[in-house]
C-alpha cells in the first residue's frame, strides 16, 4: 500500500497540495463547507492515481486544497463506504494519502440517527468515542513503516481539540451535545430494534461511516475531531420515515452552525 500512497501523494504535491495543516473529511449534505476555502485547488477523484469515486448523492467527489480558518486545508468533498462496495484498502487509502500531505489532524463529519431520546433534529453532536460495527479497516497484512501492528484507541478523539470546540460553540450560543457514535455498514436505516439495542449498548448516534477514517487515522496517529449532525432521530415514539433526501436536508440546514465551530477550532490550530 505504501507505494501507492507515495504515487498519489506525489500526484497531488505536483498539482500544488503542499503542506496542508489539516485535513477535513465531509458528509452527506455537509459539503458546501468547502465554499469557505479560498485560493483553491480542486481536483475530481476520477481524475486522481489510485483514489476511489464517490457514488452517493450529497458526496460531490473532489479533493479541494486552498486556505480555510486562515489555515492551509485539504478537505474530502465526499467519503467513501463499505455499502458502496469498497474494500479495506479504498476506504483507507485517502486518509493515509492526507497524512503523507502533511496534516497534523484530521476533522471530520457526518449525518446521523439520533437514538439519545435528548436529541433533536438539527442537534450537533460532537462525538467523544465510538463503537465500531464496521470490519476494522486494519485486518490483514500490517506495513509497520505506516503504524503500529495494535494501535491504541483510548483516545480515538482528541480531548484538547473537544474542549476547544465546546467553548466555541458556547461563545455562538450553538445548541451542541457531546457523545458517542456507532457504525454499521449500512445501506438500510435501521429497523426500531436495531435503534433500541444501539442505545441499550451505549450509543448516542448512529451512522455508516467515521470509524473506519479515524481507525485508519488512530494508526498513524493523527489526532482526531469530528462531529455528527442529527438528521433523524430513532428513539421510540419519534421514529419516521426516513430517505436519504430527508437526511440531506436536514444535514444543509445546519451546515452554518458546524461550519463556525470547524472553522475557529482550525484557525486556532
Amino acid at each position: 500500500m505504501l507505494e501507492r500512497i507515495n504515487e498519489t501523494t506525489e500526484f497531488l504535491k505536483s498539482k500544488g497540495m503542499i503542506n496542508p495543516d489539516a485535513g477535513i473529511i465531509l458528509g452527506t449534505g455537509l459539503g458546501e463547507l468547502t465554499a469557505q476555502i479560498k485560493k483553491r485547488i480542486e481536483i475530481d477523484y476520477k481524475d486522481i492515481p489510485n483514489f476511489p469515486v464517490s457514488t452517493v448523492e450529497g458526496h460531490a467527489g473532489k479533493l479541494i486544497f486552498g486556505e480555510f480558518g486562515n489555515k492551509k486545508i485539504v478537505a474530502m468533498k465526499g467519503r467513501f463506504h463499505y455499502y458502496e462496495g469498497y474494500g479495506s484498502e479504498q476506504v483507507a487509502l485517502p486518509v493515509r494519502v492526507l497524512k503523507y500531505l502533511g496534516i497534523k489532524s484530521l476533522f471530520l463529519s457526518n449525518a446521523a440517527g439520533g437514538v439519545n431520546p435528548s436529541f433533536q433534529i438539527g442537534d450537533i453532536m460532537i462525538i467523544t468515542d465510538h463503537i465500531n460495527l464496521l470490519p476494522n479497516p486494519l485486518i490483514g497484512q500490517n506495513d509497520d513503516r505506516i503504524g503500529a501492528r495494535f494501535p491504541d484507541m483510548g483516545e480515538a478523539y482528541d480531548k484538547y481539540l473537544i474542549k476547544k470546540a465546546l467553548i466555541i460553540a458556547k461563545k455562538h450560543n450553538i445548541r451542541i451535545h457531546k457523545g458517542i457514535y456507532l457504525s454499521t455498514s449500512g445501506p438500510t436505516f435501521e429497523t426500531p430494534a436495531e435503534y433500541k439495542y444501539f442505545r441499550i449498548i451505549g450509543a448516542d448516534a448512529v451512522g455508516m461511516s467515521t470509524t473506519p477514517e479515524v481507525i485508519i487515522a488512530r494508526h498513524m496517529n493523527l489526532p482526531c475531531f469530528a462531529v455528527s449532525v442529527i438528521t433523524d432521530l430513532g428513539v421510540e415514539g419519534k421514529i419516521e420515515y426516513t430517505t436519504h433526501e430527508s437526511v440531506q436536508y436536514e444535514a444543509v440546514k445546519t451546515e452554518a452552525r458546524m461550519t463556525t465551530i470547524m472553522t475557529e477550532l482550525i484557525s486556532s490550530l
